[in-house]
């Protein structure tokens, strides 16, 4: 008899567990897929680790969940500095005064504030929606070209139908810094995040191509306790509805060049491109293999955001007030679950970064690894 089942090998699970041994439980990991690492998972392709899930930048100002990582992996020091596409015009991203430089001519930083605040005006009072949202905080111009496209291929939604609060992860910068995440803290770890996960896995038995809601009652029946990370709506066979979920599918290419676009990320924000962006792999470890060798070939990611199907992958929550609705009954059922931990991004419905999910599993063990 095993003390926990963790269902899930991705950064939560994986933490869990190992905190769960550190402290003598006895432990079981799970995996539906046939790999550790969940949405994270990289692979060795070509010399270059191919993120096959997405991109995945690990940025954060928590210091406990960086020195926490530090114990099993070294970061490199990438910076995420992505590139806007709009119909062949180039924009630096987040929106900084390279970007209004480019859109505007402005030079310095109190022409580019004059500019989006004589745009500003258009919006009357709170904002009601993403696109009221966006055009409050950059104006009317850097939303047609640099918003719009690219969030309504995301969301599969219109702006005007989107809540205000998805724009505000985007930041707006008045100075030359690129940089796209305000944290102390990034990098991606060397060796690819494959290699991290199996780090914290090491001495935990797991075992892939396990689907725990399959054969549910065998695996409830091997454990004291079970952690799940998979959706929560599964997890009760949808008895209440269907929770939305956003999905991507990417079209990977092995290109025989050394360099495709020069940057790891590029956006392209124009509706009728129909990918959102193109990820270029080895960018992300600066070209080079682990002993500093130029890498001769290269891998691209177009990247495609669709609407998720049962039997797609679930990547994250669409977070509006009909979904956030009908996650309250589902967590009013969970308060009766004595035997079951729901944690991540799709247990918990949440919208998690990678450092939130660190953070939430470790205060989970807190209380729960007595």
């Amino acid at each position: 008899m095993y003390d926990y089942l963790v269902v899930g090998a991705g950064l939560y699970g994986s933490i869990f567990a190992h905190e769960a041994m550190q402290k003598g439980y006895k432990v079981l990991v799970i995996e539906k897929r046939s790999h550790v690492a969940g949405n994270i998972y990289t692979e060795k392709v070509e010399g270059i680790n191919f993120h096959k899930y997405g991109a995945h930048i690990f940025h954060t100002n928590n210091e406990e969940v960086w020195k926490y990582l530090k114990q099993f992996c070294n970061f490199n020091r990438f910076t995420n500095s992505p590139i806007a596409n709009y119909k062949g015009e180039l924009y630096s991203m987040p929106f900084n005064m390279y970007t209004f430089n480019k859109m505007w001519g402005v030079v310095t930083p109190e022409e580019a504030m004059a500019k989006i605040d004589e745009q500003r005006q258009e919006i009357k009072g709170i904002p009601q929606n993403l696109e009221e949202q966006a055009i409050s905080l950059v104006g009317r111009d850097i939303y047609e070209k640099l918003v719009k496209g690219y969030t309504e291929k995301q969301w599969g939604r219109a702006c005007r139908d989107l809540p205000a609060f998805i724009i505000k992860r985007l930041p707006v910068r008045f100075t030359f810094d690129n940089n796209y995440f305000n944290a102390l803290y990034q990098g991606i770890p060397i060796g690819g995040y494959t290699k991290m996960i199996e780090n914290i896995l090491n001495g935990i038995e797991v075992k892939c191509n396990e689907d725990y809601l399959e054969k549910r009652n065998y695996w409830n029946n091997l454990a004291k306790k079970i952690v799940y990370t998979g959706p929560i709506d599964a997890f009760y066979e949808y008895k209440l509805g269907t929770l939305e979920y956003r999905s991507v599918r990417f079209e990977n290419e092995i290109l025989d060049k050394i360099n495709f676009q020069g940057n790891a990320a590029v956006n392209y924000t124009d509706k009728e491109t129909p990918w959102t962006r193109i990820i270029e792999h080895k960018w992300f470890e600066f070209g080079k293999d682990e002993n500093g060798n130029i890498i001769p070939k290269t891998i691209i990611s177009r990247e495609y955001s669709s609407e998720w199907i049962p039997g797609d992958e679930p990547y994250y929550p669409v977070n509006d007030e009909k979904n956030e609705k009908l996650y309250e009954q589902y967590k009013k059922l969970v308060n009766h679950e004595d035997k079951v931990i729901f944690g991540g991004r799709l247990g918990e419905y949440k919208y998690y970064d990678m450092d939130t999910t660190v953070a939430s599993v470790l205060e989970m063990c807190k209380k729960e690894l007595i």
